[in-house]
């Protein structure tokens, strides 16, 4: 799956792009975007890993833990698409450098945060900046190398994301067991790379903007899915944490309605942030149920082993950080060739095997507990976990792309990008109540351990019944000499989809 400018389809100044890979200022354009993008996917996986420190600073139990991943991806998911747009109208190096801008501040006030709530809110405010600068990312290279350059351009930002999935919770381990305030250094680690992005953008990427986008900025629309979706989320991670009171659940219905005004409005717009028409193409909508199934299931999962990993078993931050580094090995090594094997034999098969593998990998995980090993518990799970993950992702990005007419290939894939993050916000909320990790019981290792284990085996089988929604709802194309290749789902590069996955790197995905 993957991220894009919202307005893909639109023009892209592409007579004005005359950059030349391989050349010294094409170099330093394709160096910005990445370290601009990799800002956002560094702190996406690092501060999993420091969450127990963070903990164990500040205070404020698991609840204050869920809020400082969820009001970070609350705020990302609602002002997406907009800050696409914005750079579509504004100019797309303006609104990156911005977007930078804004991010490294927040990053300095998450830093400096004396207590959770701060950190709750500066994090909320890191995710509109990084709003603001992940489209830009990708628009800025489509706009800028010339045409027969720009797939060596985004192939070389893909795999430059990917070392920096790779790196990225190890290196969080590292700075998190520097001192029991080392998980600050998470935060501060963004200044120098915001200020050499920030070197590189004025003095070597040319500005673009979109001189045929029409319409008005839907900011309203914005602005309502934001709100819907963060009473949803308030209400779905206080309510169980601390009681259903009326408070919660008024805040929880209002998120509903919100949402539900959302969807009506957008109906009726000429110019929707959120196009419905797209939802009538059955395979569109039900790879997008495929997505929100199987994400969930990740994201829930990936939220709580870090946790288990250093509270119950014993890990160091750097041991847990390396637990997700098989995943991205394997993904690397064969998300290609299982992109190949699914341009051969159509998505369902893939799509129903990938979800199942990485289930059954989930439910295996189950078994870590006090006394587990890297070796012993967690190196083969985590490696069966990567190969699930290689049939799912290469399938499900084409069969996502495929299903929508080409110019609308951008939106479908920022609405598949904004499904994945929501349903990630949704199982961090949700899932640690329904296996019984309550407050009290994120203090008691036994309690903690145990509800682990429930909370693995929940997503594991979510993550399967995934792959069986594939199996019931997923078409393969009819295949014929004269099919057009437009009709063909094409297999994507290992790198683009290690970089894409959602809950390894939160917020890149290239097109």
């Amino acid at each position: 799956m993957r991220i894009d400018d919202p307005a893909a389809g639109s023009a892209r100044n592409a007579d004005d792009a005359s950059l030349v890979y391989g050349t010294p200022r094409g170099r330093r354009v394709l160096a910005a975007t990445v370290l601009g993008s990799g800002l956002a996917q560094l702190d996406g996986t690092v501060v999993n890993v420091a969450l127990p420190r963070i903990g164990e600073d500040l205070g404020g139990g698991l609840t204050s833990l869920q809020w400082t991943l969820n009001a970070y991806t609350l705020t990302l998911s609602g002002l997406l698409l907009l800050g696409g747009s914005l750079g579509d109208r504004m100019g797309r190096r303006r609104i990156f450098v911005l977007g930078v801008l804004w991010f490294t501040a927040a990053s300095v006030g998450c830093s400096l945060a004396p207590g959770t709530g701060v950190l709750i809110a500066t994090r909320a405010l890191q995710g509109a900046g990084a709003a603001l600068l992940t489209p830009g990312s990708l628009a800025i290279l489509q706009a800028s190398f010339r045409k027969e350059d720009r797939s060596a351009a985004v192939g070389a930002w893909s795999g430059l994301g990917g070392v920096a999935t790779a790196i990225g919770p190890v290196l969080g381990g590292i700075l998190v067991g520097v001192a029991p305030w080392g998980w600050r250094l998470v935060f501060l680690i963004n200044l120098p790379i915001a200020a050499l992005v920030i070197l590189l953008s004025r003095k070597y990427i040319p500005e673009s903007r979109d001189e045929h986008a029409i319409g008005r900025l839907d900011v309203s629309g914005a602005s309502l899915a934001s709100l819907g979706l963060g009473g949803l989320v308030y209400g779905l991670t206080e309510g169980p944490a601390n009681g259903w009171s009326p408070v919660s659940v008024l805040i929880t219905v209002t998120g509903v309605a919100l949402m539900a005004i959302f969807v009506v409005l957008e109906g009726r717009k000429p110019d929707p942030l959120l196009p419905l028409g797209l939802f009538r193409v059955r395979q569109f909508t039900a790879s997008n149920l495929v997505t929100f199934a199987v994400y969930a299931a990740l994201a829930g999962g990936l939220f709580l082993l870090p946790v288990q990993l250093q509270l119950v078993a014993g890990f160091s931050p750097v041991a847990a950080g390396a637990a997700t580094l098989p995943i991205t090995v394997v993904m690397l090594l064969l998300s290609a060739r299982m992109g190949r094997l699914s341009t051969r034999i159509g998505p369902r098969i893939p799509m129903t095997v990938g979800p199942i593998v990485a289930g059954s990998a989930m439910v295996w995980l189950s078994g870590i507990g006090a006394g587990s090993t890297y070796l012993g518990n967690v190196l083969a799970p985590m490696t069966l976990f990567g190969l699930g993950l290689s049939f799912t992702v290469a399938p499900l990005t084409s069969t996502v792309l495929a299903s929508a007419p080409d110019h609308q290939a951008g939106i479908a894939s920022a609405i598949n990008n904004d499904v994945a993050r929501i349903a990630g916000l949704l199982a961090v909320a949700v899932l640690p109540a329904l296996a019984g990790i309550t407050p009290a019981a994120y203090a008691d290792p036994a309690m903690l351990s145990a509800g682990f284990q429930r909370a693995v085996l929940i997503a594991g089988i979510l993550c399967a019944v995934g792959g069986l929604l594939a199996f019931a709802t997923v078409r393969s194309p009819v295949r014929s000499p004269r099919s057009a290749p437009a009709e063909t789902a094409q297999p994507v590069d290992p790198a683009v989809e290690c970089a894409a996955c959602p809950v390894l790197a939160p917020h890149i995905r290239p097109r």
